[in-house]
């Protein structure tokens, strides 16, 4: 068997994706992948899953079994198992979709669930404060893209730095890097076609956090 690491790092070689984008993917702290990353530890199985999923690779093959290719082509019987499986895990929750940030936050009148989105989630308390939102524009290209939906768990505040879902005046819904200062908070695009948005003393008012991304599911 070939070390976790190893086979780690070549899967994110081969899908060109970074310690930083396939922590935001897996929702895995920075200084966990690093760990993972440099053969310090294995992660569990919980984590293993994710980092798999994320990367688009089969979860044994990572593991190092030999006898397990990386894209190993599914035939029907296979997919039927993996359905299967899918149906029996009890980590499996179906999380409602809303339309747009603010519905999904009660800011609209319009809450309507549109769809269900299978997500894997442990703990029941989690998946109680989670929901998913279909995100329009392209603020957030490359790591959201128009027709993306995030995953996100519902919380009044966050770290500087993380990509949260932010109310403006309780009407508007954002998906933003949201960055403190002293008397300030900034809001910030990926896309570079996009300026900062900052607010200062009491226009910080108008801002409430309402949620942190915790994934991401691509559109196809």
């Amino acid at each position: 068997m070939e070390d976790f690491y190893i086979r780690l790092k070549k899967a994110m070689d081969e899908r060109n994706v970074s310690q930083s984008e396939l922590c935001f993917r897996t929702g895995i702290p920075k200084s966990a992948m690093s760990q993972y990353i440099s053969g310090a530890f294995k992660p569990k199985q919980e984590r293993t899953y994710l980092i798999a999923k994320a990367l688009n690779v089969k979860e044994a093959w990572l593991m190092g079994y030999d006898d397990v290719q990386m894209n190993e082509s599914e035939t029907a019987d296979d997919t039927l198992t993996s359905n299967i499986a899918a149906v029996y895990d009890d980590h499996i929750r179906m999380i409602p979709v809303y339309e747009s940030v603010s519905a999904g936050f009660g800011a609209l009148a319009d809450n309507t669930v549109t769809d269900f989105q299978p997500v894997r989630i442990v703990s029941d308390s989690e998946a109680a404060e989670t929901i998913c939102i279909r995100v329009t524009g392209d603020s957030m290209f490359p790591k959201i893209e128009d027709g993306d939906i995030i995953q996100v768990r519902k919380q009044d505040s966050v770290d500087s730095g993380d990509i949260a879902v932010v109310l403006l005046d309780g009407e508007e819904g954002l998906v933003k890097r949201v960055v403190y200062g002293e008397t300030w908070i900034e809001l910030h695009s990926i896309n570079p076609m996009y300026q900062v948005q900052r607010f200062e003393g009491a226009e910080v008012q108008r801002l409430r956090v309402v949620g942190l991304v915790r994934g991401v599911f691509h559109a196809f």
